[in-house]
């Protein structure tokens, strides 16, 4: 067995805004990737507009430093569980892990859903208490909640013995003592260097690369990433691909890359602990080992979560479509689906009857969501249904996805939010004080119960609520959940809204639109006060009279709209309603667009 001691392969993984990316910032920074002129943005590897604008790392990327002798390959990893699938794949590329936790809000859904699947591949863990500068940091207290979180997700004893470092990765520093000086990261790359295990493996043996993530480029195709567990791997060199079905396809490698810092440096050759990205291999997919030729040895692949969540995708066939679209057809949704398929490896996607409708599933709302906004941007026409859990059936028992749910509240709401949840079936599991007055209750709730309830929250704790769940198991069906409490309101006719028209009918509820806005009959233009569907008529003039009474000019006040976002659209819709996504616009409407032809439907049901 042969020990590579010039290479270390970590992940860095943690619960959502707890400084994953920033800390790989400062170590960029530091490790002199960059000229000391050189004009550097903030989260660099952030680098998808999406990442940009949400603050949340989506996509895994791979990067690298150099620290004394040693290169350092580093993989970023996303924060959220719905892009679990990210998560699961990179570990087996590394050799340690950096898990990384807030000194303020300590371990958290995700930090524990990272966490276990790190612990479950026998990961040596360094735990990062980061932002120790925040002045209501409690790094003392949060190593105690990491132990009992390690403990709680079976640790052996080895892992227990966790190090800790303590960093604040916006200024830029890292102490293995509280209290010592805080200079630069220099402790953090020591512990990295003496306790993550350098790679092992056989140096001449044949070759073993597994495909950890996929990426293309227009230029050379497919690009398969992973490490090389065995051997060597050249450019020009015929290989095998051993398929996750079992069976075999020849491929040469045509181009090899290494990572140094936020680039791919082309390569000749690379061997036993080096992460690299070939192209050449135009039917990898993730999960595949790349072989020698004479010697087919595929490794292990690590088991994906199921998905949890599905939503109908189907051409969109509303009055107003093909107008704003680049891609409308079923054939461009059809590809588009399939493609994602390639890199997204949580999701799944099922053709149905309908040529135009295909079934996507995934992780959860914002899993899909991601997917929808992404699609919307590159030109994309079409509409989605409600989102629905998927059910399993075992051994005549009906089961479902059940969340773990965190939530945190001032005092004062627990009551309303304890009261919300009881009614969507959660069963509380814990209760603690967190800090400045507010109190972190912990729940188990089926994942149908979370559906439209983050926008519940907020208005019920005016927008002090935050909450966070992870998947937690499948258990048995818990009985019916009541869901939306209140209709819509429905244009009556096709045309343009006026000012009159909506003044009239924002006495009814919430309005969505603004005057201007063109609509159709079927078309969710606001949500009603009461409990059932109201049709409205938005395009309504005043008729014009020859009395003039006094005042009755002035100008009509509307109150501002409620401008859903696309969480939101998709959070409101009802069993009955779809919403319509075009790169411009994103409306709300009826499956059924005909007032009368609704009627009937609902009278057969």
């Amino acid at each position: 067995m042969d020990i590579r001691q010039d290479v270390r392969n970590i992940a860095i993984i943690a619960h959502v805004d707890h400084g994953k990316t920033t800390l790989v910032d400062a170590m960029l920074r530091q490790s002199g990737i960059f000229r000391s002129n050189e004009a550097v943005v903030e989260r660099v590897m952030d680098s998808n507009d999406l990442e940009k604008e949400r603050g949340i790392t989506i996509l895994s990327k791979n990067t690298s430093v150099q620290y004394k002798e040693t290169k350092i390959n580093i993989v970023d990893t996303p924060g959220h569980a719905d892009f679990g699938g990210e998560v699961e794949r990179v570990l087996k590329m590394v050799d340690g892990v950096l898990l990384l936790v807030d000194a303020f809000e300590g371990a958290m859904p995700q930090t524990r859903f990272v966490l276990k699947k790190a612990l479950q591949l026998n990961l040596k863990p360094i735990v990062v208490v980061n932002k120790i500068d925040r002045q209501e940091a409690r790094p003392d207290e949060v190593v105690d909640e990491i132990l009992e979180l390690f403990i709680e997700l079976g640790a052996d004893d080895d892992q227990l013995e966790f190090p800790v470092v303590y960093a604040s990765s916006r200024e830029g520093f890292a102490v293995c003592d509280l209290y010592g000086e805080r200079v630069d990261l220099k402790p953090l790359f020591d512990v990295i260097l003496e306790k993550v295990p350098a790679p092992k493996g056989e140096m001449n043996g044949t070759l073993q690369l597994l495909v950890s993530n996929v990426d293309y480029d227009d230029y050379v195709g497919r690009i398969a990433i992973g490490r090389v567990d065995r051997g060597k791997i050249k450019l020009g060199q015929q290989a095998i691909i051993c398929k996750t079905e079992g069976h075999q396809v020849n491929a040469k490698i045509t181009k090899l890359y290494t990572f140094e810092g936020l680039k791919r440096k082309e390569a000749s050759e690379a061997m036993l602990g080096d992460i690299v990205a070939v192209s050449g291999v135009t039917d990898v997919t993730i999960g595949d080992t790349i072989c020698d030729v004479g010697a087919p040895d595929p490794l292990p692949f690590v088991a994906i979560d199921e998905p949890t969540l599905s939503m109908t995708f189907s051409v969109n066939n509303s009055p107003f479509a093909g107008r704003e679209g680049q891609f409308v057809t079923s054939r461009h949704l059809r590809d588009r689906l399939f493609k994602e398929l390639e890199t997204n490896v949580s999701l799944k996607v099922e053709e149905t009857d309908s040529p135009d409708a295909f079934v996507v599933s995934g992780r959860g709302e914002l899993h899909l969501s991601i997917l929808i906004e992404t699609m919307r941007r590159q030109g994309y026409e079409f509409q989605v249904s409600k989102a629905r859990v998927i059910y399993k059936e075992v051994d005549g028992q009906l089961l479902e996805p059940i969340e773990y749910l965190m939530i945190d509240v001032p005092e004062e709401y627990m009551g309303v939010v304890m009261e919300k949840l009881g009614q969507r079936k959660s069963e509380m599991v814990n209760m603690s004080s967190a800090n400045q007055g507010y109190i972190r209750i912990e729940f188990k709730i089926p994942a149908r119960g979370l559906i439209g309830y983050r926008s519940e929250l907020l208005t019920d704790t005016k927008g002090n609520g935050i909450m966070n769940h992870v998947f937690h198991s499948y258990e048995p069906y818990k009985g019916d959940i009541p869901m939306r409490q209140r209709g819509s309101l429905v244009a009556w006719e096709d045309g343009e809204a006026i000012t009159y028209g909506l003044y009239n009918a924002q006495e009814r509820g919430t309005l969505f639109i603004t005057p201007g806005t063109k609509v159709y009959e079927g078309m969710i233009v606001g949500e009603n006060a009461k409990s059932d569907d109201l049709v409205i008529n938005v395009c309504k003039k005043k008729h014009i009279t020859n009395t003039r009474a006094s005042g009755s000019d002035d100008a009509l006040r509307l109150t501002p709209p409620l401008n859903l976002s696309l969480e939101q659209a998709l959070e409101f819709i009802a069993d009955d309603e779809l919403v319509e996504i075009t790169p411009k616009n994103i409306r709300l409407r009826k499956r059924i667009l005909n007032s009368e032809l609704r009627a009937k439907s609902r009278s057969k049901m």
